[in-house]
């Protein structure tokens, strides 16, 4: 059956594959991938497993991937740069997918894509190859991600190739190949599919696929219910440079230290918790539940800095930009030209965007409580105030403004009462 297989795939790719970088997990469907490379391709299996914060132990899959004879096997501690290089630039244009999705899958596939593509380069390899279905959005980020940076690098899909559709067949390969398997199921019993990096967690699959079902309480792993959260709020100021966030509460911190610590801080606080309906690219509707702690506070002060900080217009040039550059990093497309134009009119936009904002968090919600900038705040007390402004602003101009802004409106009136005679 093996030899019919790599027979089959020998048909439809004629090329032969000397060494292919899987992106490796350790968890059964990658596992069986990189045995079926062997069994099926023939080729030599170099293992790539980063970590960005998914807060698993990754030895065991050292251990694994040494045990079915894999000679090369780079582990990789990327949570300094997923955060840096990733998640920052995405949060300084206030990201949002589809109103809600704080795109914490999404923005990792870039990184994975860029460092198979520098593995590969390295190590001769002639392919690389990913564990994402033929249904979901990742194989086309990974894909889309690895053809930017190297453009004749041939990718292996085997969900896209082989005939193990089902977790049955998965388990029964593993049982035949003599993979270690570890349990992969809930408490209660109820499986999800899971992605877990520094940002966000999310729960796709199993009875997730009832769009009317209501997880378990159980099924929520780095926020606690916004009932049982603390019944007295938790204040904390984040200070930004250049629209990220350099301190939490006047401690200088690096990138992936800040997230970690607004991850703790929302999940202690029952915040970030997302339950949608999403339109993945493939085509199809996909219902996702998500845990993004930090990523909530971060958007919403970085939102309050920005109010005090950048000009109107800007503000609504970035909103109106801001759909079309989630979606550039929900389809795949972070490599792309058009992303990358987007992205640096987003960070010319940041530079004045420097000062403290302080949020209260309490049952689940992230409330701005205050907000500074001494530098380049365009917040002037004596016009906006209330209170005799000294001539900073006259009233009377306003009848004039008005007037004009409702020249369009008077002029068509006018003419609707002139055809209703």
């Amino acid at each position: 059956m093996a030899k019919q297989r790599k027979q089959a795939v020998e048909k439809r790719a004629p090329a032969r594959v000397r060494k292919v970088v899987l992106a490796y997990s350790g968890g059964l469907d990658t596992s069986v991938i990189l045995k079926w490379l062997q069994d099926v391709y023939g080729c030599e299996v170099v293992t790539f497993t980063a970590d960005i914060g998914q807060g698993e132990e990754l030895a065991p899959a050292r251990r694994k991937a040494k045990l079915l004879g894999v000679r090369e096997i780079h582990v990789e501690d990327l949570r300094e740069e997923f955060v840096r290089d990733f998640v920052f630039p995405m949060f300084r244009a206030n990201a949002v997918y589809e109103g809600e999705y704080l795109l914490g899958t999404s923005i990792a596939r870039p990184l994975i894509a860029k460092r198979l593509v520098e593995i590969a380069r390295r190590t001769g390899a002639d392919a690389i190859a990913h564990g994402a279905t033929g249904k979901g959005n990742d194989q086309v980020r990974f894909e889309l991600g690895a053809y930017a940076l190297m453009p004749n690098v041939r990718i292996i899909a085997p969900w896209r190739e082989w005939d193990l559709s089902s977790r049955e067949k998965l388990l029964r390969y593993a049982e035949t190949h003599g993979i270690p398997v570890e349990g992969r199921k809930r408490k209660g019993g109820a499986p999800y599919s899971m992605d877990a990096n520094l940002l966000h967690i999310s729960y796709e699959g199993g009875v997730l696929e009832d769009p009317s079902f209501e997880p378990e309480e159980s099924m929520w792993r780095i926020t606690v219910s916004p009932q049982e959260a603390p019944n007295r709020p938790e204040y904390v100021e984040l200070e930004y440079r250049r629209g990220d966030i350099v301190a939490l509460d006047g401690r200088r911190m690096s990138p992936a230290r800040v997230l970690a610590e607004l991850n703790r801080l929302g999940g202690k606080h029952g915040i970030g918790r997302l339950d949608i309906v999403e339109n993945r690219y493939v085509g199809m509707k996909s219902r996702g539940c998500y845990e993004t702690p930090g990523g909530t506070i971060m958007l919403r002060a970085h939102r309050a800095m920005e109010s005090l900080t950048l000009d109107r217009e800007v503000v609504a040039l970035k909103d109106d930009l801001m759909p079309r550059y989630a979606r550039l990093i929900y389809n795949g497309y972070w490599f792309s030209p058009e992303r990358r134009l987007l992205q640096s009119l987003i960070d010319a936009s940041q530079q004045t965007v420097n000062g403290t904002v302080r949020v209260k968090l309490y049952k689940g919600t992230v409330l701005v409580v205050g907000r500074a900038s001494p530098s380049d705040s365009l917040f002037d007390a004596r016009i906006a105030t209330f209170e005799e402004d000294a001539g900073a602003y006259n009233q009377a101009d306003a009848a004039g403004f008005i007037r004009l802004n409702a020249l369009r409106l008077r002029t068509a009136a006018n003419l609707a009462r002139k055809r209703g005679r």
